[in-house]
């Protein structure tokens, strides 16, 4: 049985709370609107997974230093920087039950707040000489715009394949957690062959936890929230490309037809879920979502027995069995 998030913490417990008051040095500004947002950024934090990936990578490959601290606050202020950015351009006026940014202080503000994140954690890095931390980063947030990007192009053509959505999910979600967990390997050790291993470790999570996401999208269990998200933005998900290459052809023709011309109407959305429920493309991305996890396990296996191994594994388990 898994383990609640509370409880994987265990080891790490002491490294998060200090991580705390470290992040919120980091975000704070002289200019009082700005502090005022960023610190309402900071009271609003979801789970920390990602800082308890650095944490945890970083006591698997030693102790933790100063340069993980620095590490965990850079991968936060830079992924905190992309959902401010996301939302404006999504025009999203929620996250994680708070309103967004950009409800509350206008588009023009909340860009300019992620800037303000994005800049900050580009001279964390520069002001301490951290310049592997940097550059690991830096090639996640490089990563997460190409997805992002490759993504809405394939959304307007719907023309994805399984690989081409596997180069989507690898840059969009798998390279944050993928630089979390390389961060903090870099923030203890120079081997290049750990903190390499560790990226491979962080982005098979990564490409599992966004099979994860899709297939609540489509509704695997009642996580609270509307089904079909993705379809009504015209973005091919994994369970979906497999129904679509099962299908004959007209009955693929039907499906795209109806995505193309009606992704807003929730009939036709419920319809394709249903096909996509009958065509087995549910089982196949959990058969892929296993998969990756597994992959992961391969790489966390290679570093020696411990309670930190173990709630990395445990952490593993958490974000690829979660409810919501």
């Amino acid at each position: 049985m898994t383990k609640g998030i509370d409880a994987i913490k265990g080891p790490i417990e002491k490294e998060l709370k200090e991580f705390e008051r470290h992040f919120r040095a980091a975000t704070r500004s002289k200019v009082p609107l700005l502090d005022k947002i960023t610190y309402y950024i900071v009271r609003r934090k979801g789970k920390q997974m990602r800082p308890m990936f650095v944490f945890l990578s970083a006591r698997l490959s030693g102790e933790v230093t100063p340069a993980s601290y620095n590490a965990a606050s850079l991968v936060e202020l830079l992924h905190t920087a992309t959902l401010v950015h996301d939302d404006v351009v999504d025009d999203s006026f929620e996250r994680r039950g708070f309103f967004s940014i950009n409800a509350l202080w206008k588009n023009k503000i909340a860009v300019l707040v992620g800037d303000y994140l994005l800049s900050q954690g580009l001279l964390l890095a520069l002001t301490n000489h951290e310049f592997k931390l940097l550059e690991i980063v830096s090639t996640a947030v490089k990563d997460m715009s190409e997805g992002e990007l490759l993504q809405m192009e394939k959304a307007r053509r719907l023309d994805i394949e399984e690989g081409v959505y596997y180069d989507i999910i690898r840059g969009k979600t798998a390279s944050l957690i993928a630089a979390a967990c390389a961060a903090g390997a870099a923030s203890v050790t120079k081997e290049e062959e750990i903190i390499r291993r560790m990226w491979v470790f962080g982005e098979k999570i990564g490409m599992s936890f966004q099979i994860r996401d899709d297939l609540f999208d489509l509704g695997t269990d009642d996580v609270g929230k509307p089904l079909g998200i993705d379809i009504k933005e015209k973005k091919l998900t994994l369970p979906l490309i497999y129904a679509l290459q099962q299908a004959k052809p007209s009955d693929k023709k039907h499906i795209l037809g109806l995505i193309r011309r009606y992704h807003d109407r929730d009939d036709k959305v419920r319809e394709v879920i249903d096909f996509v429920r009958a065509s087995g493309g549910m089982d196949y991305a959990r058969e892929k979502m296993l998969a990756f996890r597994q992959e992961a396990f391969v790489e966390l296996y290679k570093f020696p027995e411990g309670p930190v191994r173990h709630a990395l594994e445990e952490l593993v388990m958490y974000v690829t069995d979660r409810k919501k």
